[in-house]
């Protein structure tokens, strides 16, 4: 089966909080952990690779913490998703077709290339805003109800 690690799915929750909380200043991470409930320790080893990818700026000091590098609308889940968990082929034969002598005849490769191209075109047309988007509207339709 395959299965996105704990590293992207936590990593898109602790990056919807940062969305959420864009325009707002920096926030804790035990903030973030605790609104999702996450140890704050797993999320500080998101952290360091967001950072250098330039999704996250990290500010010290007592109003210090952590905040979004670019608009929420211009970070999608695939770039989240591709720094955290490395790039996503559901067989090596999609990214390497040199180790494996039938890639240029194989009739599953094709399928595998096409599950890989589905997969990243659906990550890519997802940005935090639309995260952030769906959630207000949830939320706005549960406190009318």
């Amino acid at each position: 089966m395959i299965r996105l690690s704990t590293k992207g799915k936590y990593g898109a929750r602790l990056m919807f909080q940062l969305a959420l909380n864009y325009g707002n200043g920096p926030m804790l991470l035990k903030e973030i952990a605790a609104r999702e409930d996450l140890s704050v320790r797993y999320l500080e080893h998101l952290v360091p690779p967001l950072r250098t990818a330039r999704l996250i700026l990290s500010m010290r000091g007592s109003k210090g913490g952590y905040s979004l590098a670019k608009k929420p609308q211009d970070i999608t889940l695939k770039e989240i998703v591709r720094v955290l968990e490395g790039p996503f082929y559901p067989s090596e034969c999609v990214e390497a077709p040199d180790i494996c002598n039938r890639s240029s005849f194989c009739v599953t490769r094709n399928i595998w290339a096409e599950l890989e191209q589905t997969i990243s075109a659906t990550l890519a047309s997802h940005t935090l805003q639309d995260l952030v988007d769906e959630y207000r509207k949830a939320h706005t339709s549960e406190e009318s109800s």
